[in-house]
């Protein structure tokens, strides 16, 4: 006769054979920034697929079978809003999707932008570039959550308020700095307009060459008067975006002796391993190279 197991041993065996925990619900947000909010709140409770992934850009992506196929499996689907998905109607009714349909953004008060012919109409979508903003997306996608997954109310309602902690203790540092930076500092170059939030949260002057939108180019006549401002206003900092052509802000800084500032990331996440591989990471590298380059003006 077989002796029967120690008790701690034969412990161990039935966890060995125990599957991990699966997710309880499946979430699919539309891009990777916000992809990476639902999973902060989410925690282990929700597996989360972007349908636009890092370094990829939102303004020009076309879905593919396999973004229908993951809308179509999905318990809630999380979007901006605002018009920064002008691919998401089609999607959603090509899938056939009823499930919830979460807006991130519907408690922000929009900015609207100074050239509507860009592409989002007449609002500025970026509402993610103010972290109190990123406040008021994370109630919102704890609320959606709770409203699919009940039982995983409260584990959704303290990691949004862990997170949103976070989001308030990098708000409060990059005010303290920029505080410490005099206003006329405060204006940089940008390859793409998606700083407004920033600016009008930090007190910080964006001007860029090209409208709201990445796929909008910019004019000769644009760049030109760009050069223009950029001397007479004495801008000091220029900066590419992690998914742009370089080339625009490399003349503009050779045609004015501005050395370019490195690389910031709007509207997508880098990835994994990056220097902006989550929403606070990215925001932080930002202020950093903002505020960095702003100190260093004379």
């Amino acid at each position: 006769m077989t002796p029967p197991l120690l008790p701690a041993l034969a412990a161990a065996l039935a966890l060995a054979a125990t599957p991990a925990l699966a997710a309880e619900i499946n979430a699919v947000a539309s891009f990777s920034i916000l992809a990476d909010m639902v999973r902060q709140v989410g925690g282990e409770r929700v597996a989360v697929t972007a349908i636009v992934g890092p370094d990829a850009d939102a303004h020009v992506y076309e879905p593919t079978p396999a973004d229908a196929a993951a809308v179509a499996g999905a318990d809630i689907f999380i979007v901006n809003g605002l018009g920064f998905e002008g691919w998401m109607d089609r999607l959603v009714e090509a899938t056939g999707y009823r499930g919830p349909l979460v807006v991130a953004s519907a408690e922000v008060t929009p900015l609207a932008v100074e050239d509507a012919g860009h592409g989002h109409g007449e609002l500025d979508p970026h509402a993610w570039q103010d972290l109190r903003n990123g406040g008021r997306y994370v109630a919102a996608i704890a609320a959606g959550l709770c409203a699919v997954d009940a039982a995983g109310c409260t584990a959704y309602t303290a990691n949004a308020a862990a997170y949103s902690a976070q989001l308030d203790a990098l708000d409060a540092q990059i005010r303290a700095r920029l505080a410490a930076v005099p206003e006329a500092r405060r204006k940089v170059i940008t390859s793409h307009n998606a700083f407004g939030y920033f600016g009008a949260a930090y007190g910080v002057r964006f001007l860029a060459p090209e409208g709201i939108s990445t796929d909008s180019e910019a004019s000769a006549a644009d760049v030109a008067r760009l050069i223009v401002q950029i001397r007479a206003d004495g801008v000091g900092a220029v900066f590419i975006e992690n998914m742009t052509d370089p080339r625009l802000i490399q003349q503009i800084a050779a045609e004015t002796g501005v050395t370019p500032g490195g690389a910031l990331y709007a509207d997508a996440l880098s990835p994994p391993g990056g220097p902006a591989a989550s929403y606070l990471d990215m925001f932080r590298h930002n202020a950093d190279l903002l505020i960095g380059a702003m100190e260093g003006q004379r």
